[in-house]
């Protein structure tokens, strides 16, 4: 997946930010912010896994969970038009409509999201 950096299973999204000319990267699942910043990949490897080396150690002495709790919620708003389109590809396919959209992402081509 483009612009995903995984640090010992921990996904981080990776941007760059021409503000300070560097490339940026948060964990994703986390129950806290912990992100790392670097001018070069190799550098915001290293950075990431310092973050969350850093982030998993303040968890563990303050004895509280890294990793969220709960299961992600998705509150979509869509056109009157692309919702009927939805609930009828539900129905169609026999699903509920929330196991539709989660079986359309699980499958998806992850080069789709970067067109």
């Amino acid at each position: 997946m483009m612009n995903v950096m995984e640090i010992n299973d921990v996904k981080a999204v990776i941007v760059f930010d021409p503000e300070i000319n560097m490339f940026r990267g948060e964990f994703i699942g986390l129950n806290g912010g912990a992100d790392f910043y670097s001018t070069d990949i190799d550098g915001l490897r290293r950075e990431g896994e310092t973050s969350l080396k850093v982030f998993l150690e303040m968890c563990a002495e303050e004895g509280v969970s890294p990793y969220r709790k709960t299961p992600g919620r998705l509150n979509l708003r869509l056109s009157r038009e692309l919702y009927d389109k939805a609930a009828t590809m539900a129905k169609a396919s026999g699903k509920s409509l929330n196991v539709l959209i989660a079986d359309l992402i699980r499958h998806s081509d992850d080069a789709a999201i970067h067109r």
